[in-house]
């Protein structure tokens, strides 16, 4: 299954008609990496979700949003008080605001 990241990334490469290694060369890492951070089998790091926008000409605020619940989830996917948690920590980034 891949990521909300992965598979909105795919969808924009696709759309500009790009293909995985000509992105991979942009961001100068291999295509395999490449290929995998779509697929949801490897996290870009955050300086690749950035630099992705750019390359893709997209919002990147919605893909530093999707990067950054892929990471959330990751961490929480098998807790039973996953949504208690999601509810506290929303909750106290209310309070910050």
């Amino acid at each position: 299954m891949g990521t909300q990241f992965g598979l909105r990334v795919k969808e924009l490469r696709e759309v500009q008609g790009l293909l995985q290694r000509q992105v991979a060369a942009l961001l100068e890492i291999d295509t395999p990496l490449y290929s995998k951070i779509e697929r949801g089998e490897r996290i870009a790091k955050k300086e690749v979700a950035v630099h992705l926008a750019s390359i893709l000409k997209a919002d990147e605020r919605e893909l530093l949003t999707l990067w950054l619940a892929d990471q959330v989830y990751d961490v929480i996917k098998n807790e039973q008080q996953a949504g208690d948690a999601l509810k506290a920590v929303s909750k106290k980034l209310k309070s910050k605001i």
